[in-house]
């Protein structure tokens, strides 16, 4: 029964957010998006390692530009696929020339050709986060449940990708709720490892 009012004021906060993110104009949004990439990630990246990005919806940040940085370092990219509710994401290759194809939520994602691959490193959307580490989604908990997955496999950072304008004060989370290893902004690095 607490979970209710849990839940209520994560969407409040998430609409919040949401309405501070859609505010900012495209050229704040495009300035953050190479910001970021050209801070690069906060964690060395061999050659070979796998890192999955997001096909940005709903005003996200675009983390194209630093997709690409990382693919010249050598960095393996990936993006999610949605499969079904309630079960992982798939990650399947992809370069920045890949043509991508509409998943099932609407949401661009390679080719059901594409090989199969498992991050070492996920950039995660989010819609607001804290400086504890705990971040809101849309609330299907894709990422949450695929992170707790996989890292039964092995070993992955979990960054999270936003715009500075949506950091609050504190997330409601859940005992479900992953939070992430760190939060890039086009201000800075927030690393919750410890």
């Amino acid at each position: 029964m607490s979970a209710l009012p849990n839940e209520r004021s994560k969407a409040d906060l998430r609409t919040a957010a949401l309405a501070k993110r859609d505010a900012l104009s495209d050229r704040k949004r495009a300035a953050a998006a190479k910001a970021v990439a050209k801070r690069g990630l906060p964690i060395e990246i061999a050659p070979g390692m796998v890192v999955s990005g997001y096909s940005p919806i709903r005003g996200e940040i675009d983390p194209a530009p630093l997709m690409r940085m990382l693919a010249v370092q050598g960095a393996r990219l990936a993006l999610p696929a949605v499969m079904a509710r309630g079960k992982s994401l798939a990650f399947r290759a992809w370069s920045p020339d890949d043509r991508l194809m509409l998943g099932p939520l609407g949401i661009l994602e390679p080719s059901p050709a594409a090989a199969e691959l498992v991050p070492d490193v996920m950039l995660v959307p989010l819609a607001a986060f804290d400086r504890l580490g705990h971040r809101i989604g849309y609330g299907g908990g894709y990422y949450d449940y695929t992170l707790a997955h996989l890292r039964k496999v092995k070993a992955i950072t979990a960054i999270g990708l936003a715009f500075a304008a949506q950091e609050i004060e504190a997330v409601p989370a859940l005992s479900h709720d992953v939070p992430l290893d760190y939060v890039l902004t086009e201000t800075g690095i927030f690393d919750f490892r410890s």
